[in-house]
């Protein structure tokens, strides 16, 4: 029989508060929400986490390393960058159909926080900013040309990324993925 990890109470709390901020939002969920769904004492949650912000932080930290973790493994067997950017547009499909066209998670948290939780506004700032470097790396890889005008292509495709993400969550539908990745080719040719 296989052994079952229990998980620590931290792990509990960052897990329930991952899916209550997800699907709810993060101004919709509130702490005692948060400690029921994880089945944690109040007590025990403060030692681990001090706001509902500091959650949040840890949520983005482990939401950015699954998700771009799950990007290279989905583009890893492509033969090169190029290949690999136009299979990022793939990638997104498959996730955002997976997630019934919820969106992204750090898109959907930086227009849902207060004005002061900046530790949050860096931590989505800091996955797209990876995101944008993770481009900009394939770009190079893919055109001998230069590095600002490579970085200026990158910034295109984040772009239409980033607004495909937004328009399939309000549209609820594939197109604008579909789409984006039809006019990543163009620009990526």
């Amino acid at each position: 029989m296989e052994k079952i990890k229990k998980l620590s109470v931290k792990e509990r709390v960052i897990e329930a508060a991952s899916r209550l901020f997800y699907q709810e939002g993060y101004n919709q969920t509130g702490i005692n929400q948060i400690i029921s769904e994880a089945s944690v004492a109040k007590a025990s949650m403060y030692q681990h986490f001090r706001s509902k912000e500091d959650i949040a932080v840890a949520y983005l930290q482990e939401r950015h390393i699954r998700w771009m973790g799950n990007l290279n493994h989905f583009v890893a067997k492509k033969a090169n960058g190029k290949d690999k950017l136009v299979g990022s547009f793939d990638y997104l499909l498959h996730w955002l159909e997976d997630v019934d066209y919820r969106g992204c998670g750090f898109q959907n948290i930086i227009c849902d926080i207060p004005l002061d939780h900046q530790k949050i506004k860096d931590q989505v700032q800091l996955h797209k900013s990876d995101l944008r470097d993770w481009i900009h790396k394939l770009i190079k890889e893919a055109y001998s040309i230069p590095e600002k005008e490579a970085e200026a292509l990158g910034d295109e495709i984040l772009v239409l990324q980033e607004g495909a993400i937004i328009l399939s969550q309000i549209q609820k539908e594939s197109w604008p993925i579909s789409t984006a990745k039809i006019t990543a080719q163009k620009v990526l040719a």
